[in-house]
């Protein structure tokens, strides 16, 4: 017994559906045979079996385990089904078969003839693993060029699922196509009007879906903000399905993993996003407006490039609304502690040389906390002049009316929809509809039916807040009289609150500050005390550092 080798077999299939459907195991009785046809035995430990990983990477758990064995001089002979399995390229094929023949390791391959390693054995191996290699690449190639000719065409199927909000009913069922899920809908309306016109972060977001006992769509109560920045960030909203947005690329390298850090991933290549130029539209059915998407989006940019506020409140009263005008960083309030006293100033985050690989991006000096004050004054200045924040109401129900045709449309369909809905239910009743056909036919209209009733709610919506605010401008000059009363005493937290709603940001500048308001303003109106604010000297707060 101590004279018969030690037998190893090797068997890998690369996608995880070939790995559900067992079809390794295939490999494995071919093996098993081979290996029974020769009077020999593998023992159960000796099985190394890679389901669901691909050819294209050597970073496999079975294959490093039998390479580590074969190091030690644990296997003498092994066998595999075909050079593909072993590596799809022919580079790690040949690193491979070089380092087992170096711990003189026989590799066995099924469809080749038995016999003694020759030239001609060798080339062979090597011609296989170079039409494996060039097999995979044209399949790939073929997959990509059919999936982007059935996106030019508007194909759903080529999407494959369907994003949060819609069903997606594949071509078994007909055409290929997103249906609109009522419940999830309402939830993606909600998170948008948040985000683009309430100004909630994505925390914000997620913690008020997770206190309203919302479901994701794995049915866990808690949202990320991950899956929210996914949701809010994806056009097929507005009606627009993008395919190809993106594509794998090598990973880049990395330092070596150490202690207590994540292992290796198991796929070399990850996702990285494409060019808009080469994405292909397909239209879907949409939840929310362009607008409304646009603005969110904006909103999202901005949280992520300058500071946010932290959850317990913002500690610093400009946070979140400086940014540099030279590199477009956030300013960063600070204390400094200088004996008995502190002093709270704002610096560029782009003057940070640990953030940035040892080298500062920016050298925009620091301002101090003195700019709070005029900014404050500046902003009561706004609030004092009535006339300006009429105009920016006036302006604001102009850009968004809501038009009577649309909602007579609305009106006219919803009645047309019940009138259908009756219709069946008639032929139905008299037995010219059998009842499966009768359940889908009613479904699709009733899920016609309470969209446009979504619709039309919110519009009934939207026309009650355009008579809420034309009531306010009726009697504006009262309404401004009782809103600025007592700025002077207001809190931290009212006057935060007040300058979030003014002011879209502050850039501070090289040598000025410039305040871009919310509110539309007379070009650069002058204050009555120092003169623009827009126009004032940077050195006046300027922080020493």
């Amino acid at each position: 017994m101590d004279d018969l080798p030690r037998i190893a077999l090797y068997a890998r299939v690369s996608s995880q559906r070939q790995a559900d459907e067992a079809t390794i195991r295939s490999q494995v009785a071919a093996l098993e045979q081979r290996i029974a046809a020769e009077g020999l035995c593998v023992d159960a430990e000796m099985r190394f079996l890679d389901e669901g990983f691909t050819g294209s990477s050597l970073q496999r758990p079975a294959l490093e385990c039998l390479r580590d064995l074969i190091h030690v001089g644990g296997v003498d002979r092994l066998y595999v089904h075909s050079p593909d399995r072993l590596a799809r390229k022919f580079i790690h094929q040949a690193v491979l078969l070089e380092e087992f023949s170096k711990r003189r390791v026989e590799v066995v391959f099924l469809n080749q003839p038995p016999g003694e390693a020759s030239p001609e054995t060798n080339l062979l191996v090597q011609m296989q693993g170079m039409f494996a290699e060039y097999e995979r690449e044209k399949i790939l190639e073929r997959t990509r060029r059919g999936r982007r000719f059935n996106a030019r065409q508007g194909r759903i199927s080529v999407l494959g699922h369907a994003p949060y909000g819609y069903r997606y009913v594949p071509k078994c069922d007909g055409d290929a196509r997103y249906d609109v899920v009522l419940d999830e809908m309402r939830v993606v309306r909600d998170l948008f009007r948040w985000v683009g016109l309430e100004g909630l972060s994505l925390g914000a977001a997620a913690r008020r879906l997770t206190a309203t006992k919302v479901p994701t769509r794995g049915g866990t109560p808690y949202w990320n903000r991950a899956t929210l920045r996914g949701i809010l960030l994806n056009p097929a909203y507005y009606g627009e399905a993008h395919w190809g947005k993106t594509h794998l690329q090598a990973r880049l390298p990395n330092q070596r993993v150490g202690r207590g850090r994540p292992p290796i991933p198991r796929r070399e290549q990850v996702a990285r996003p494409t060019a808009p130029n080469v994405q292909e539209i397909i239209p879907v059915p949409a939840l929310i407006s362009r607008e409304l998407f646009d603005a969110v989006a904006e909103r999202l940019a901005e949280n992520r490039q300058h500071q946010r506020t932290r959850q317990k409140g913002p500690s610093y009263l400009l946070s979140g609304l400086l940014m540099c005008g030279r590199c477009g960083s956030a300013y960063c309030g600070r204390r400094h502690r200088r004996g008995d006293r502190t002093h709270v100033y704002y610096h560029c985050l782009g003057t940070d040389k640990y953030r940035h690989g040892g080298e500062a991006l920016c050298d925009n000096a620091g301002v101090t906390a003195d700019l709070e004050a005029e900014i404050w004054s500046d902003a009561c200045t706004l609030l004092q002049d009535p006339q300006r924040l009429r105009e920016e109401l006036q302006r604001r129900q102009q850009t968004s009316p809501t038009p009577a045709g649309d909602a007579t449309a609305l009106r006219t369909s919803i009645t047309r929809l019940k009138r259908q809905l009756a219709r069946l239910m008639d032929m139905y009743e008299t037995g010219y509809l059998n009842k499966s056909d009768f359940e889908t036919r009613a479904q699709r209209v009733k899920d016609r039916l309470a969209l446009e009733e979504d619709t039309h709610a919110e519009q009934r919506k939207a026309e009650q807040q355009d008579q809420a605010q034309a009531t306010i401008l009726a009697d504006f000059g009262q309404f401004a009289e009782e809103m600025t009363k007592n700025l002077d005493q207001a809190d931290f937290a009212t006057r935060r609150r007040i300058l979030e709603l003014l002011i879209k940001r502050i850039e501070v500048g090289a040598d000025q500050i410039n305040i871009v308001y919310k509110v539309q303003l007379r070009p650069f109106a002058t204050s009555p005390s120092r003169g623009s604010l827009q126009h004032r000297l940077k050195s006046q707060y300027s922080a020493s550092r």
